[in-house]
């Protein structure tokens, strides 16, 4: 009795050692993604369209483009709710208004069970300027696969080039 007492204790140590990574990415429990991000609950429909249409924004605005060149589906949230998103070598623009702003990506992936990765980017906004942002999903393995998600600001040459290797992603949110 006494034996088996203390394999359940093992049991339930093991459970909790090896499902900790699960709750270390757990976007709820990230405090500072909340005033970026949107409701986790919700989730898109991504199409693409091939043609490449210029925004047309108006010029106290500022355009914000957000490439995604991994292979995961992307959400892309801003100021605490969810733009859009990316799936495959997409991207999408977004026009705001000048000023201080919490861009928020995070990758759903069929291949990873456990975690879903969250990265964040804080930035000011000038009018009539353009901002380029490559969301890189990625897989990394330690004792198991686990998701991992960069979001980086690029200069307007490498975001340039990113858009142009890239189609617009028309996403809308599943009802």
């Amino acid at each position: 009795m006494n034996a088996r007492l203390i394999a359940t204790h093992l049991s339930l140590l093991m459970v909790l050692i090896l499902g900790a990574p699960a709750f270390a990415q757990d976007p709820d429990l990230v405090p500072h993604a909340q005033p970026a991000c949107g409701k986790w609950n919700v989730h898109f429909q991504v199409k693409t369209d091939n043609t490449h249409p210029k925004p047309q924004v108006d010029p106290s605005k500022a355009l914000i483009y957000v490439v995604e060149v991994s292979d995961a589906t992307v959400r892309v949230g801003l100021d605490g709710k969810w733009a859009g998103a990316t799936r495959g070598r997409l991207y999408l623009w977004l026009a705001v208004d000048p000023g201080e702003h919490h861009l928020c990506v995070d990758a759903l992936s069929d291949v990873v069970e456990l975690g879903r990765p969250v990265s964040l980017y804080g930035f000011t906004a000038e009018a009539g300027k353009t901002y380029y942002f490559r969301a890189r999903a990625t897989l990394s393995f330690s004792s198991r696969w686990h998701p991992d998600l960069d979001l980086d600001l690029v200069n307007d040459d490498e975001g340039k080039l990113l858009v142009a290797n890239a189609s617009l992603s028309i996403s809308h949110p599943k009802k």
